[in-house]
């Protein structure tokens, strides 16, 4: 197997040693990585640049969820939500590993609150004033459409009515206020940085199909900034423009290198203008709005959800939730508009609202700000919104075309979720295509994944799996974080652990010095927080520790090239990052 050493920046080189594509995706959250997949199947000549790590952006500042949302059903959205609920059957299917069935309560305090607010807004389309708690008749009215949309190749249960005593027989913890709650099946995907990581190596190995090579028609590299568009040489009218170059700058060197394209499809999220703005095809289509989270270490808050998510509308009308993700709680969500001049981290107004709100639900838990391990916030990439409340913008997406900038045809994504990434990479995808004139070869809706390929479909399957997999090196619970956190591509890991001597990190029993070293030669790591943040879920469950920052950035100083004072500005910079954006202090023992 190629040393890490050799693989650690092979990506970029690639983009630099043949600096053309077809098409060029600026932007590496789910959006983007999910039409670099689906281009890439097609056999398009495609390349992808993100100026931080994969779905370091909103896409991983989401609430972890894969949802219907039966929100929107009052603001009169039903292709969104039909949509959302196919796609999010369809993720339980082919990415099994990463998405998994999320049961759903919602309380209910009153009974027909909200029944002359809903159908105004439903039939004016008028998205203004406050939004108002809903009652249990419109609550039941929207899950019985809900599940209308799940009935063709469904994979949940339909939604449960309970009376308060049976409601609280089962969530004791709940306010003994409520009338009613209703039970109803969704999904979850705990882990989304490292299912960007699938679909992106997807994408990848479809070029080495393609092409012969994976430098040939499918390259991505991360820490690769757009700075401006730099020439074009327009083409005939009704056809892509034809060298249309960019200059685009190494994040992690400073340095400068130009890159042409007949396609650029921008997919920055709230960064759309921007971006636009700097190739010279000015727009204005985003009003991004701000979500903050918080996580708990409470396992009395955990045990009261009782394994559930619980969603429910805050006092001010605010869809929030609070579930159980392994073995802490995700609280969240805020929605106010973003000043995109400001970094997106949680406030401190924020967390006594998140704090506040849980004891609308579980009056009699004491929570407090101790018990908080991990907080972040992203900007939602939603449509310019004017007036509009933010709670009330629509999630739905759409794709326009400028073809204004210097010999460029650029497409950009205005809006766009998580539940919807693979339809969304479809529709852009085939916009690519007619461009280009090209036909669609290969559907993305029935291909599994990464690791959702072959991944068990039950406990006892992945018992089997773990077991079969059980080394002398290695124990049960080592090898189920390896299947947990790569699916069954596991396996290729589980290859390489074993082909050299390995040990298990002092400051973690989660982490191997190969592992590490596999994540430098496979896995485009740029700084250690990369490591910390997305490539594993230390961080998110307030593990990081300096002596882990450590040993960490020890390990990978041997594959990634860092001398001394490259691992010392490594250690201050993932410090900085998780005190900045995540409110976690960590002291190290580096001076």
């Amino acid at each position: 197997m190629p040393s890490p050493a050799i693989n650690a920046r092979a990506k970029l080189q690639a983009l630099r040693e043949r600096p053309q594509a077809k098409v060029l995706i600026i932007g590496g959250g789910i959006n983007g990585v999910g039409t670099f997949r689906d281009l890439a199947l097609q056999g398009v000549d495609v390349a992808l640049v993100e100026r931080g790590d994969y779905c370091q952006g909103a896409s991983g500042a989401s609430s972890h969820m894969i949802h219907g949302g039966i929100r929107y059903l009052e603001n009169g959205e039903f292709r969104l939500v039909r949509e959302s609920v196919v796609e999010r059957n369809r993720l339980l299917r082919i990415a099994p590993h990463y998405v998994k069935p999320l049961q759903t309560t919602i309380p209910i305090f009153s009974t027909f609150s909200g029944v002359l607010a809903a159908p105004l807004r439903f039939l004016t389309h008028k998205q203004q004033g406050k939004p108002k708690e809903r009652g249990a008749f419109l609550i039941k009215l929207g899950l019985g459409l809900y599940d209308s949309f799940s009935r063709d190749g469904g994979t949940v249960p339909r939604h449960q009515f309970r009376g308060r005593q049976r409601a609280l027989e089962e969530l004791p913890r709940l306010h003994p206020g409520i009338k009613y709650t209703a039970t109803y099946f969704d999904a979850s995907v705990h882990n989304p940085e490292r299912l960007t990581l699938d679909v992106l190596q997807d994408g990848e190995k479809a070029g080495l199909v393609s092409g012969g090579s994976w430098s040939d028609t499918a390259r991505a590299s991360n820490y690769v900034s757009l700075q401006s568009m730099t020439a074009g040489v327009p083409s005939g009218s009704g056809s892509p423009a034809a060298g249309s170059t960019v200059r685009l700058r190494d994040e992690l060197t400073g340095e400068l290198f130009d890159f042409t394209a007949d396609v650029i499809v921008n997919t920055t999220g709230a960064w759309v203008d921007l971006t636009n703005q700097a190739m010279g095809a000015a727009s204005a289509f985003m009003g991004g709005t701000k979500g903050s989270h918080i996580v708990l270490d409470h396992p009395e808050l955990l045990d009261a959800c009782k394994g559930r998510e619980i969603f429910f509308e805050h006092t001010d009308g605010r869809i929030v939730l609070i579930y159980p993700m392994g073995d802490r709680v995700l609280v969240g969500t805020t929605d106010v508009d973003a000043d995109m001049a400001q970094d997106a981290v949680c406030t401190d107004g924020e967390i006594e609202y998140f704090l506040e709100l849980i004891g609308h639900v579980f009056p009699d838990i004491p929570v407090d700000r101790s018990q908080i391990v991990y907080t972040f916030s992203g900007v939602r990439p939603l449509p310019r919104h004017d007036a509009t409340q933010p709670g009330f913008v629509s999630r739905d997406y759409r794709i326009e075309r400028q073809a204004s900038a210097p010999g460029a045809v650029v497409f950009s994504l205005v809006g766009g979720k998580w539940t919807t990434f693979r339809a969304l990479a479809e529709h852009m995808t085939d916009n690519v295509l007619a461009e280009l004139g090209v036909e669609r070869k290969v559907s993305t809706a029935k291909l599994p994944i990464g690791g959702g390929a072959g991944f068990p479909a039950d406990d006892e399957g992945i018992q089997k799996w773990i077991k079969t997999h059980v080394s002398d090196n290695r124990d049960a619970a080592r090898t189920a974080v390896l299947l947990t956190r790569y699916g069954t591509r596991a396996e290729d890991v589980i290859s390489y652990l074993d082909g050299g001597p390995d040990r298990m990190l002092a400051s973690t029993r989660e982490l191997s010095v190969r592992e590490l070293e596999y994540m430098a030669g496979h896995e485009q790591i740029g700084h250690l927080v990369d490591v910390l943040i997305r490539r594993t879920a230390l961080a998110f469950r307030g593990l990081v520790t300096g002596e882990l920052l450590n040993e960490v950035c020890e390990v990978l100083a041997g594959p990634l090239g860092w001398d001394a004072a490259a691992q010392s500005r490594e250690i201050h910079h993932a410090q900085e990052v998780l005190e900045r954006y995540h409110r976690v202090k960590v002291h190290s023992l580096v001076a």
